[in-house]
């Protein structure tokens, strides 16, 4: 009796964890899948944005870097205790995921500490991370405007001893290879649902799709 019950237990959580996935595949890459709908909060499309930053090897780069390709771009800082650390692990373990194809990805983690984050601290933070992905600052003014094309809002909270952290945006953003948005990955979005965003994002760049 105990094992037809563990038996009818096990089926029964199979069948959630089944029917769970199937809706994640629904709404993230099948006939469910809807546009973003951010209101005046959604990104500009990269070629509407206007900024110059320098990546962590001192080189100039802007929205023009990342249009030809699709891309992945975050928003976080150095001294980020938890969600920037999980998000460019679970982005390193997206980029694995996809094998070679994640070469044709732009991967940028674009600071809102700019007192903090120089280009050398940038260089040694994602350093930790998938070598594919890339640390971009700027002076504050040049990351306000950064951030105002992206839409996304950050602020500096005192902490005791006269430290500081920063509150910010967290999603991930996808963009195809004409800088047009594709989808937002949520912070600690599991990877069956992302690689799927990624994917699509991928396929709407190759030639001859829309």
């Amino acid at each position: 009796m105990r094992r037809r019950a563990l038996l009818r237990y096990g089926t029964l959580g199979l069948a959630a964890v089944a029917v769970t996935l199937f809706a994640g595949w629904w709404q993230v890459e099948g006939p469910g899948a809807p546009d973003i709908a951010m209101g005046d909060r959604r990104p500009l499309p990269l070629t509407n944005m206007d900024f110059t930053l320098t990546d962590h090897e001192g080189r100039p780069v802007g929205p023009e870097t990342l249009i030809g390709r699709p891309s992945l771009v975050f928003f976080g800082f150095t001294w980020c205790p938890q969600v920037c650390p999980t998000t460019l692990a679970d982005i390193s373990h997206w980029l694995d995921g996809l094998g070679a194809e994640a070469g044709i990805l732009n991967t940028v983690l674009i600071t809102v500490d700019p007192e903090r984050d120089t280009a050398q601290a940038m260089a040694e933070y994602v350093g930790y991370f998938h070598p594919q992905i890339r640390g971009w600052t700027g002076t504050p003014a040049q990351i306000a405007r950064a951030a105002e094309g992206f839409r996304v809002r950050y602020e500096k909270v005192a902490l005791d001893g006269g430290n500081y952290t920063m509150n910010h945006t967290a999603g991930v953003f996808l963009f195809d290879a004409t800088g047009a948005l594709v989808s937002i990955i949520d912070f600690h979005e599991p990877r069956e649902f992302a690689l799927p965003k990624i994917r699509r994002a991928m396929e709407r760049s190759e030639p001859g799709t829309g």
